[in-house]
């Protein structure tokens, strides 16, 4: 099973979460659209009036074309959000499609400016949404962020959702994006195998050294990670440079600034993971393992820890053993004067949902988003894919699996300290150069500055490219 239902077949998940760094279908076609159609080509309005029930504008008899990926979370959920339309709007008529190849089928549809009311963009054939953007096919989701939330008419939209999940889909200052789900990064155990052993998970650094070394003189390996794809391990180096630098170490990165990859924060964070190879804490062999292998030698047991995103409970759904009952932790600060709490976490939102800027029905398609983004519909997905929607308290009052708890309490106790990177969004070439650095230092083949001075390297190069956009935050 793929870590998520829009991952391609290899586990690059940062191509699911990062959209703008997604497959591109038929750029070229699709930047016509805006010399082809242009502004003059508008559909006529198909809105009715306002009023504190129908705060977008909704025409009660409009029809409604809803476009779903159909992966690994089906798309019954997305049905369940119709029914409540539906409840809604009696005299609209609906035509949902849930489909696998959202790029090839929208495609030329976007061309000939007939695209669908509401589309989840996702799959590994989806429509590359920098296109999008840059061909201005994306509607503005602001009325519909602040529009009161279907729950709860005194809370707006935007005040429901999990940190993160609208910088996630904004692009220069304009949200249109709205992503469904959310993940957490952290390092997954056996909560009863550390029972067992009378392991304790770490609170810090030291602490976590200090237990490598217990639990290799228990025969177990205290480490492994998904080697042939490095960017796994490089999620609790990031996690802990981010915790010791702050906002300000972020922004630097994400913002290119000259030497930011030198920051104390990197360069403590690196010297981290270079002594915990050093030691040698992570398994023996890690280096040529998939995804699949490393995460099945860790359910058997070979492997204390492993880092991974909140979907490795349901990529490892028949190859955990029962009763494994695996739980994810916070990555340990590394020293006593972090800027961020010991509870941070990287986390973002994913399964991307758009309103066409050229929708028949665009005030329809924010109303279906209104309502899929309500606890009532995300708490139904919560159940049905065992996955975190990005609305907040969508899993109050729920049982939950171990490993689902344990990202719902995660993010919790994160509060507003749950961040994420944004150079992997907007630059791949950068993210692929860090990738690749850190594999060479957790394999004792990079020294911490010599990581340091190659992602500085490439950061320098994509700052003086003046044929990349540039972003900032």
């Amino acid at each position: 099973m793929n870590p998520s239902p829009s991952l391609p077949t290899y586990p690059s998940r940062r191509s699911l979460l990062k959209g703008a760094a997604g497959v591109a279908i038929a750029a070229p076609l699709l930047s016509a659209c805006v010399t082809s159609g242009g502004d003059d080509e508008q559909p006529a309005a198909n809105t009715g009036a306002k009023s504190a029930d129908n705060p977008l504008g909704v025409k009660d008899d409009a029809p409604l074309e809803v476009v779903i990926f159909k992966g690994g979370y089906g798309d019954d959920y997305a049905k369940h959000a119709e029914d409540l339309y539906k409840g809604k709007y009696s005299k609209a008529a609906i035509d949902h499609k849930g489909i696998q190849k959202v790029g090839e089928a929208l495609q030329p549809r976007f061309v000939a400016n007939t695209p669908p009311d509401v589309v989840d963009n996702t799959g590994a054939g989806r429509l590359d949404l920098a296109t999008l953007v840059g061909a201005k096919q994306l509607a503005d989701l602001a009325p519909l962020l602040d529009a009161p939330s279907f729950d709860d008419p005194s809370t707006k939209v935007r005040d429901t959702l999990l940190p993160g999940v609208i910088d996630d889909g904004t692009f220069d200052k304009q949200v249109l994006t709205l992503n469904f789900t959310y993940t957490v990064w952290g390092l997954w155990y056996s909560k009863p195998l550390f029972a067992a052993k009378g392991w304790t998970y770490p609170k810090t650094w030291d602490e976590m050294l200090t237990l490598c070394a217990t639990i290799r003189a228990a025969g177990v390996a205290p480490w492994t990670y998904q080697g042939k794809y490095p960017e796994y391990i490089n999620d609790p180096l990031l996690t802990m440079a981010a915790k010791i630098g702050g906002a300000d170490l972020l922004k630097s990165v994400d913002n290119l600034e000259p030497n930011a990859w030198k920051a104390d924060g990197l360069k403590a964070a690196a010297e981290a993971f270079a002594e915990l190879a050093g030691k040698g804490y992570i398994m023996s062999g890690s280096e040529a393992l998939s995804h699949t292998e490393a995460q099945a030698a860790w359910c058997q047991g070979k492997a204390a820890f492993i880092p991974c995103g909140s979907w490795l409970p349901s990529e490892q759904k028949g190859v955990a053993p029962q009763g494994f009952d695996m739980v994810m932790g916070a990555v340990p600060p590394r020293t006593g004067s972090d800027k961020m709490g010991a509870a941070a976490v990287q986390a973002a939102s994913s399964e991307s949902f758009l309103v066409p800027a050229k929708a028949k029905n665009a005030a329809g398609g924010m109303e279906y988003l209104r309502i899929l983004f309500s606890k009532q519909s995300a708490k139904a997905f919560a159940q049905s894919a065992g996955t975190l929607p990005a609305v907040a308290g969508a899993t109050d009052g729920l049982t939950l699996s171990s490993g689902l708890g344990s990202t719902r309490d995660a993010i919790t106790a994160a509060g507003k300290e749950a961040f994420t990177f944004r150079f992997r969004t907007w630059y791949a070439p950068l993210a692929k150069a860090v990738d690749d650095a850190t594999g060479e230092l957790v394999n004792k083949r990079a020294t911490a500055a010599e990581w340091a001075d190659r992602v500085q390297k490439a950061a320098d190069a994509l700052a003086k490219d003046s044929s990349v956009k540039k972003y900032t935050r």
